[in-house]
């Protein structure tokens, strides 16, 4: 029997399931955007690689609480979140169920990352994917969380390339205001972002002990500010947002989540590098392969955040250098490059939401969102249903 007419057919709601299913496009270029959060919302936390949460609880529970406070959400702990460092490391299934129990619960209308590590990759056998697809909903956090943000992606949901529990809402003496920002303007409104936001503050990358706990009301020492900079390219630039961490993007490539070549047309790679400071040497071999993949052959523009891992400020240039080498290597010198940008191992940090199409000013060496990253479902919960 034909299944597609058995399904016609039928009202059951099983069967009517498994139509959704069998409907599902893997890699759609429109994202689903999910609702926009607001106060009194519930977010769910998730560890989905080291265990943090319970080797720094008091940092883990000075994010926790600033998330209650601050932005007035209800937090929920997903069970494994807080297990033993050990423990998770043995059962990377146990986290990805956790991922998938938030995603798939509809109170819940976030799920947050605790904190990155190296080994999310081990989550990919376990992942459903046609869950997130049914479930659109805010997912925010970087560097290893880079893995679920390629979830998502292949899902067809936007998701958040920004701060998690333990390293940004729970920053030394308070979150800062760039951070915050960003994230209300992101994620808390249907709004036209626009603009990312100057940063005027400065930026640090201090590394203070997590276990003492007077630091934790210290604020860590800010360097100067420092305009971002443009290698070449000129004029604006105009595409989808796709990248994250360079190290973990490694790990991806290819894997289920590593997106097919015709996926990188007209896009524009975000590239930041982890707190392990790999050489620009390094990063440079790295994006050869993109440019051996044609990748640099169908992006727009590529934008690089400012290197973490205590790289000194006047060695930031270095990693621009080694970028434009590579470019030219493939003949792409006419492609946009911005670097020393606020988003990844350094803070404070931008929000950067997959999918979503942004401008690069070549000129101004700027970045701007052209549309909202959220959507106001509140009217119509079941739009993605």
């Amino acid at each position: 029997m034909d299944r597609g007419c058995m399904i016609r057919k039928s009202g059951k709601p099983e069967l009517q399931n498994l139509r959704k299913v069998m409907a599902m496009e893997y890699w759609p270029r429109t994202l689903k955007k999910p609702r926009m959060l607001k106060r009194g919302d519930r977010v769910a936390i998730v560890t989905p690689s080291w265990g943090g949460p319970a080797c720094f609880p008091k940092r883990f529970e000075a994010g926790r609480k600033h998330l209650e406070e601050a932005f007035e959400l209800e937090v929920t702990v997903m069970p494994h979140a807080c297990k033993p460092a050990a423990w998770l490391d043995r059962n990377p299934q146990a986290r990805a169920e956790d991922v998938m129990q938030a995603f798939a619960d509809p109170s819940v209308s976030a799920v947050i990352a605790s904190i990155g590590g190296d080994d999310s990759i081990r989550l990919l056998p376990h992942l459903d994917l046609d869950i997130i697809a049914r479930n659109p909903k805010v997912f925010l956090g970087y560097s290893d969380a880079t893995v679920l943000h390629f979830a998502c992606l292949k899902a067809g949901v936007t998701s958040f390339y920004g701060p998690t529990v333990m390293a940004g809402f729970a920053e030394n003496g308070g979150m800062h205001a760039l951070s915050k920002e960003a994230i209300r303007r992101v994620l808390f409104s249907v709004e036209t972002p626009g603009r990312l936001p100057e940063n005027t503050e400065g930026w640090t990358d201090e590394r203070l002990d997590w276990s003492v706990p007077e630091n934790q009301a210290r604020k860590r020492r800010l360097h100067p500010p420092v305009a971002s900079r443009t290698w070449q390219g000129a004029g604006k630039a105009r595409g989808q947002l796709i990248g994250g961490c360079a190290e973990v993007l490694e790990m991806l490539k290819g894997t289920d989540l590593w997106p097919p070549l015709d996926y990188w047309e007209d896009a524009i790679l975000f590239y930041e590098t982890s707190e392990e400071a790999p050489t620009p040497s390094t990063v440079a071999r790295w994006l050869r392969n993109f440019g051996a993949q044609g990748i640099l052959d169908r992006i727009r523009g590529l934008i690089v955040g400012r290197p973490g891992g205590g790289v000194p400020a006047q060695r930031h240039d270095e990693y621009g250098a080694a970028i434009a080498k590579v470019l030219a290597e493939f003949g792409a010198t006419h492609l946009p490059l911005i670097t020393r940008l606020d988003f990844g191992h350094t803070d404070p940090m931008f929000v950067l939401p997959y999918g979503v199409n942004a401008e690069l000013n070549c000129d101004a060496g700027t970045v701007s969102l052209l549309e909202p990253a959220v959507s106001n479902l509140a009217e119509n919960p079941d739009e993605w249903r």
